[in-house]
């Protein structure tokens, strides 16, 4: 219990700094509140080629993205989580590494196969909604994402990428966390990182106001 504590926390701490990324990139796209996204669809633009390959880029080695592999590898190499990397430097370089992989792998699954049938992999903020309907926006972004029509539906390639990535690296995992539990727990925590992600891409904007305002 240990052990999935701490990889809970390195998990929502990556994805909340990496969101960072997330939340910059779409600034400039229309807010649309969970709650009348039926209503305003027209006002939707879908994702290009362009604007998917860079979302990729960001969310898998953008500068905010490596820097919370770091805080993951360093969690994990503290709990000397996989034991057959050991508590020293080139265990933190394996993790990290590791980490690397299997982000690299989701988020080209989900870009990839989401690009067949238009789902647009982005979170879109929820700003100027009641605090009830952000937080709900943050839960079913999890596990839903825009088409091009901009209505709702599963985000069927974040499922796919995500368990997919978790199972295929079993394949070059110690034995340690070479399991299909093992795997369908890092699957649960990744979707647990995704849902901090979205909460700090929802959030973060109206933090920094406050944070950095000027006096």
């Amino acid at each position: 219990m240990k052990i999935i504590l701490g990889h809970l926390a390195a998990v929502l701490l990556a994805g909340s700094v990496g969101a960072f990324g997330q939340a910059r990139s779409v600034q400039a796209l229309p807010e649309l509140p969970l709650s009348v996204a039926i209503e305003q669809v027209g006002s939707y633009h879908p994702i290009t080629g362009r604007q998917r390959l860079n979302w990729f880029v960001k969310s898998t080695v953008g500068p905010v993205s490596l820097t919370a592999g770091v805080f993951s590898a360093a969690i994990s190499t503290a709990t000397n989580n996989p034991r057959e990397y050991g508590p020293h430097w080139e265990g933190f370089g394996k993790r990290y590494g590791m980490r690397l992989t299997g982000i690299s792998t989701g988020n080209a699954m989900e870009a990839g196969l989401g690009s067949l049938w238009g789902e647009d992999p982005r979170y879109f903020r929820a700003a100027g909604e009641p605090l009830k309907e952000r937080v709900k926006s943050i839960i079913v972004m999890t596990f839903a994402a825009r088409r091009a029509d901009g209505n709702l539906a599963p985000a069927y390639a974040r499922y796919l990428g995500t368990a997919g990535n978790n199972f295929l690296s079993n394949t070059w995992r110690p034995d340690s966390q070479s399991s299909v539990s093992d795997a369908c727990i890092r699957t649960l925590l990744g979707f647990a990182g995704r849902m901090g992600s979205n909460a700090f891409a929802e959030f973060w904007p109206d933090a920094r106001k406050y944070i950095f305002r000027r006096k």
